[in-house]
């Protein structure tokens, strides 16, 4: 062990004791900021702890999710698994959970999309496992160019890593050709009949710009496409959910494998079914996340019923889909940080019951990108249509999102915080409670939830 390692170490223990115990603050990422600046291949040196391996996840939209059902199904396949479940997902954070955890089977780790080229070449992990991509944070990262260059890069200083990809999206399988790595591609077979919002971020084609045209679009960009012009398509389909069954209570599914597992796969007849998957979650993203946490369970070698067992405890605790019972009223808290995921998010809000009220939380800090000029991109006006709901405008930038409610038609008024809108909606005890926030915005939403809950549900 180097002298470096050991001071990282010893820095990342001590400031993580300081943080939790002094400050009273959580030590997701400062600990392993530390040691790297004392150790900068920190998390080469403890990734010796994996003795089996590692599973990176990224993506724009869905991540937490993914990260944590998947190591909860690695443990209830009977594994060990360090992960930095709190969505602390820069270096440092993947740092801090390395430094901070005994040996493990395996690591599974969110990480952020451009950092992905920071982890990645440390740990060199046996899956990458890409989600989607979307227009999100665009002064922090630029275009969607600039995110795929990154992760291609990344991926290329690992060639042994395995991508495990979401083809339907056009924009992840622009990086699954132009890398020479092993890789497994998923995907949604046959059209689940969604209404589409106005804005898409892979409308042409990456290869020749020509336009793509598709045999049917789940949400955003991502569906079965093909280019006319240059004959780029969506790759044939390692595994698929097929079936798909989904309404406000949840959906289920048939996942199809097939017999090879890499892009340009098996023949029809070569697909077997792999597993069904029932889950109380409506909403397409839903079942792309689901389908993406399955698929790469299955390829770390964990059974079926371990992903199905660790979908039914699944209780993130973190905001994300977070449900409660405040003052004997139905609520709901959901994350959403750019326009694919709040448009999906308001097609879950059409789907619930009447009446409803909508508390929409807007911050601008550095982690959320300082341009909010993408609140222009979000459909709001499929808000306007919806009957006997009332909307709210919260969150350091409540006066601009108001504003552009405005210009969808909605008449928002401007709150605190969520007790200021339970006082608002008094007067219709019977109302729905949908909370969407933005990624600063989720955690003091959330608490102020904790502490006006009666009950989780």
């Amino acid at each position: 062990m180097g002298l470096r390692l050991i001071g990282a170490k010893a820095a990342s223990t001590l400031s993580a004791w300081g943080l939790k115990y002094v400050f009273r603050r959580p030590a997701a990422n400062f600990p392993g900021k530390f040691a790297l600046y004392l150790d900068p291949q920190v998390i080469s040196h403890t990734a010796g702890k994996l003795s089996k391996g590692s599973v990176i996840v990224c993506g724009t939209n869905g991540k937490t999710t993914v990260n944590n059902l998947l190591a909860d199904t690695f443990e209830a396949a009977g594994h060990s698994v360090i992960c930095n479940r709190t969505g602390a997902n820069l270096d440092s954070g993947v740092a801090t959970a390395l430094l901070r955890s005994t040996p493990a089977d395996w690591g599974v780790f969110e990480s952020d999309e451009l950092w992905l080229a920071k982890t990645l070449p440390q740990l060199r992990s046996d899956y990458v496992l890409l989600l989607n991509l979307f227009r999100d944070q665009l002064d922090r990262v630029g275009e969607i160019n600039t995110i795929q260059d990154s992760i291609v890069a990344a991926l290329e200083s690992s060639p042994n890593t395995v991508l495990v990809f979401n083809a339907d999206d056009p924009l992840c399988a622009a990086i699954a050709a132009r890398v020479k790595n092993r890789q497994v591609a998923f995907g949604i077979d046959g059209s689940l009949g969604l209404s589409q919002n106005t804005v898409a971020d892979g409308q042409m084609c990456q290869l020749c710009s020509g336009m793509l045209e598709y045999e049917y679009r789940q949400y955003g960009q991502l569906g079965a496409y093909r280019c006319p012009t240059c004959g780029f398509e969506r790759p044939r389909l390692g595994y698929r959910a097929q079936g798909v069954l989904l309404d406000a209570q949840g959906f289920s599914c048939t996942v199809l494998e097939a017999a090879t597992e890499h892009v340009g796969g098996a023949a029809a007849e070569d697909i077997k079914e792999a597993a069904t998957i029932h889950a109380p979650y409506s909403g397409a993203y839903m079942v792309y996340n689901l389908l993406a946490a399955l698929v790469t369970a299955r390829l770390a070698g964990c059974p079926a019923d371990a992903f199905q067992q660790a979908l039914n405890a699944f209780n993130p605790q973190n905001g994300r889909l977070q449900r409660f019972v405040v003052r004997e009223r139905q609520a709901m808290l959901n994350l959403a940080k750019n326009p694919t995921g709040f448009n999906q998010n308001l097609k879950l809000i059409a789907q619930g019951e009447d009446p409803k009220a909508v508390a929409l939380f807007i911050n601008d800090k550095e982690a959320d990108g300082h341009d909010i000029s993408w609140l222009w991109d979000v459909d709001f006006e499929e808000l306007a249509q919806l009957t006997d709901t009332r909307v709210f405008a919260g969150g350091i930038r409540k006066h601009d999102l108001q504003l552009r409610l405005k210009y969808a038609g909605i008449d928002a008024q401007r709150i605190e915080g969520v007790a200021d809108v339970l006082e608002h909606i008094a007067d219709i005890p019977s109302a729905h409670l949908y909370l969407i926030a933005n990624y600063t915005a989720l955690p003091s939403v959330r608490s102020e939830m904790a502490q006006l809950a009666t009950k989780e549900v």
